[in-house]
């Protein structure tokens, strides 16, 4: 635990988020304004499990009016993102950091809240969370369940720990056929195909008009959006730029982890190549002579996918399992992903399947490919048309999981 603490302090130096609320990472917790509170608890670890839970919460606060929603998490980012989406709610929306995994933190969390329910966001399932549930009656739902080949076999290693507390699980809403399959290997119980919440996630109104806005600042300027990249990708991409020579279009880069922006930064200056920050533009965003924007803010992801006229999607170029290509499909971009998909495998091979994506091997054919879509605005318009329907189809999954969800509420 001294080292956990000393880590979660140095990690505190670059995001200060880390720095806050400590006690609750250790299970004690300020006195609630109101003791006789309702709580569906939703736990969602980081930005993408929180971005995901968006439409489920807003169905709770609907369906389940007489509750508040404790929304947790585990990052400091999760718990930002979790404040702008739900920063309106006022009471109905409490948020906290989820303890460490031990009996004694979990159980002071069970008694401080006394959660009505619990639903764990796609893969977060603890063994000394899940027991204290159990024994303090508080039904465990895995919502948007989705469990990789690799991070089965992963998982198989420690089986003794993790198999009862998947067996212990009320009930498993899986985003595929074989996300069930694989979970149900791997112990879980009433497991049901609900598809994936993230299709029906809405994009702001606002974003999407921020990336209008933008796209008339830029003017014929063609767009390849490098949306969140992870470590060595940009060092990849870049590369391949730089064998290019002076381009007539605008890449942007998003690092996935806000931490990594200074140091992106710095490797794209080491390229000579000309950089505009996304935070050093204000209210517009005027790249002017730019090579490359380095997306170094916070909130805008449907901003830079409505701006882009190509989106790559990061964490696919190494193997590293890829990020969620959804939000580009719901704004209806060409997509191109790099070898490595499996943690969003079935919805990346439908997507190719479809039309509404295309699979490259590295960062050289990524250029090639853009240059391809860049030149042939029919293909371009085929894509994003395919990938708008796919979005569409497969809606519904919020609807599915609330159904899962009702045995387990008491109204």
């Amino acid at each position: 635990m001294p080292l956990v603490l000393l880590r979660l302090w140095r990690r505190g130096r670059q995001e200060p988020g880390y720095r806050q609320h400590i006690a609750e990472r250790l299970g004690f917790y300020p006195v609630l304004p109101d003791g006789t509170v309702r709580f569906i608890w939703v736990h969602a670890v980081s930005v993408g499990e929180t971005r995901a839970a968006e439409p489920l919460i807003d169905a709770l606060l609907r369906e389940y009016p007489q509750h508040a929603i404790l929304l947790t998490h585990m990052t400091a980012t999760g718990r930002a993102t979790g404040a702008q989406l739900f920063g309106k709610q006022g009471r109905r929306v409490v948020q906290s950091f989820l303890p460490y995994d031990t009996g004694w933190m979990c159980a002071r969390f069970l008694r401080h809240f006394r959660p009505e329910a619990c639903i764990l966001m796609e893969t977060e399932v603890w063994p000394n969370l899940v027991e204290q549930c159990k024994r303090y009656d508080v039904p465990v739902m895995l919502a948007n369940a989705r469990l990789s080949e690799r991070s089965l076999r992963r998982g198989q290693r420690f089986s003794s720990l993790l198999r009862p507390a998947a067996g212990a699980v009320a009930r498993v809403g899986a985003q595929s056929e074989a996300d069930a399959a694989r979970l149900r290997a791997f112990g879980a119980r009433h497991v049901e195909v609900t598809g994936s919440l993230k299709f029906d996630v809405q994009p702001p109104a606002e974003m999407i008009d921020r990336g209008a806005t933008w796209r008339r600042m830029l003017g014929a300027r063609k767009v390849l959006l490098c949306a969140s990249t992870r470590e060595g990708e940009e060092q990849l991409i870049l590369d391949a730029l730089g064998k290019q020579g002076k381009a007539d279009w605008l890449t942007v880069i998003v690092p996935r982890h806000p931490q990594r922006f200074d140091e992106v930064a710095a490797l794209i200056e080491a390229h000579g190549l000309n950089m505009r920050r996304r935070s050093s533009m204000g209210d517009v965003f005027l790249a002017g002579e730019a090579d490359v924007v380095l997306g170094d803010s916070m909130g805008e992801m449907f901003a830079y996918y409505a701006v882009c006229d190509v989106a790559f999607i990061g964490g696919s170029l190494l193997p590293m399992g890829g990020q969620n290509p959804i939000e580009a499909f719901a704004l209806g971009k060409a997509v191109l992903v790099g070898q490595h998909t499996f943690n969003f495998q079935v919805i990346t091979e439908d997507a190719i399947a479809a039309g509404a994506a295309a699979r490259v091997a590295d960062a050289a054919e990524l250029l090639r490919m853009w240059a391809l879509l860049q030149s042939d605005e029919m293909a371009r318009s085929r894509m994003g048309s395919a990938a708008a329907g796919f979005a569409l189809q497969h809606r519904g999954a919020t609807a599915r999981t609330m159904a899962m969800l009702k045995p387990l509420l008491r109204g």
